[in-house]
């Protein structure tokens, strides 16, 4: 069993940014690929960002490339998503996620298999 915490939500304006941390339970934790997704109202939950289980390979969605970071911690069993210059399109909630099988494609939401309970975030223009 796997849990997942996230931290970091929050209102802000275009242009600024936003941390987000996601804090994980368990032994294995750096052995598991990450991913971040995000879901806004009437639409489908979509990959933001994933990193591989050692941090060396990460993978964004385009929407996000060069705004985004998603980086890991294995010795404090956390993953984070550092994102700047956010845009109002940027609103949703946002939802971090482990695949421990280490599936070759990290897009769909369904290769994973424990999620958090999703942290909001709202960017005002």
């Amino acid at each position: 069993q796997v849990q997942l915490v996230e931290s970091g939500g929050g209102l802000v304006q275009s242009g600024a940014s936003l941390g987000l941390s996601c804090a994980a339970s368990g032994r294995t934790f750096s052995s598991y690929v990450m991913g971040w997704f995000r879901q806004a109202p009437g639409q489908e939950r979509e990959f933001v960002a994933g990193i591989s289980a050692n941090g060396a390979i990460t993978q964004y969605t385009d929407s996000v490339k060069g705004r985004f970071t998603i980086r890991r911690d294995n010795a404090k069993n956390t993953v984070y998503l550092q994102m700047n210059s956010l845009m109002p399109e940027d609103t949703a909630v946002y939802y971090c996620a482990a695949d421990l099988q280490r599936l070759a494609t990290w897009v769909p939401w369904s290769n994973y298999d424990y999620w958090g309970q999703g942290t909001q975030v709202t960017v005002s223009s």
